[in-house]
Parts: C-alpha cells; structure tokens; sequence
C-alpha cells in the first residue's frame, strides 16, 4: 500500500456538491492498494500513520503524533499513487489493485487506523471527490508498505 500524508490544519472532502467528511487538525491521508497488498500491508500502514511523530512540541520539534494533538484524519482512496509514467506520457495503473480488492483493503485501513484511537472520516470510493485542505507546513510525507 501507498500513502502520502499531509499534515493540516483543517479538511474537507465533497462529493456532487455536498459535503462528506471535515476534519480539524490532523492528516489527509492519500491512500492506494497494489494486488500484492493484504491485512499485513494495512495494519502496518494504519499503525505507522497512527504513531507518526510530526507536530511540533512546546519546544518546536516534530515530536507529536496525532493522539498527543487530539487530531483526526481524512483518508482519501487513490488509485493513481500507483500511475506508472515511465512510458509515454498517459500513466498505466496496471500496478493498482481491482476496485473489488482495493476497496475492502482501504475499508480495512480506516477500520484500523480507528482502532489505533483515531478520528476517521472518508472520501467515497471510486466517486470523483473534491478535496480541500489547509496545508500545515507543509508537511507531507509518502509511504510505501513495501519499503518499510
């Protein structure tokens, strides 16, 4: 699994027109599932967001996680962290998994991440979706289960 995370200070994501999760303080958490992803790829992700140490503490070091800030997330599913543009120039997303894989193993991923203890508030799979946000930082931060 892919994530990139980006610390802000507030979000909100909208789908036709109305709005379907906000979040304060927290992360928007970008998310996208290869076909070699399962439980074990999710877990990991969930509990390293969960644990990640990036708000600044009374001294101004990233030193906080999410639940020393009473933050939240908004996780976001997306496919195309997967695009592959080494050829041409109109990615290939043959490296993302199938809608019928995908979606369970990102329901999966905002299920854990709340049993870490964190606020969790979801785009709509496969909808087009308008993400708004406010950048803190910026912070942002990319993750490759494969990698960690």
């Amino acid at each position: 699994m892919r994530a990139v995370i980006q610390r802000v200070c507030s979000a909100s994501v909208r789908v036709n027109g109305s709005e379907i999760g906000r979040i304060g303080r927290g992360f928007v958490v970008l998310v996208g599932v290869a076909h070699s992803d399962g439980e074990a790829e999710a877990r990991l992700l969930a509990r390293k967001i969960a644990g990640l140490r990036v708000f600044e503490d009374n001294d101004g070091k990233m030193n906080l996680s999410l639940s020393d800030v009473g933050g939240a997330v908004l996780a976001i599913s997306q496919f195309t962290l997967y695009a592959d543009v080494r050829k041409g120039r109109r990615p290939s997303f043959t490296d993302a998994a199938r809608p019928e894989q995908a979606e369970p193993l990102y329901q999966r991923f905002c299920e854990l991440l709340r049993a870490e203890g964190v606020p969790v508030q979801q785009g709509v799979f496969q909808a087009h979706m308008e993400v708004e946000l406010v950048n803190d930082g910026p912070v942002t931060i990319w993750m490759d289960t494969a990698t960690l």
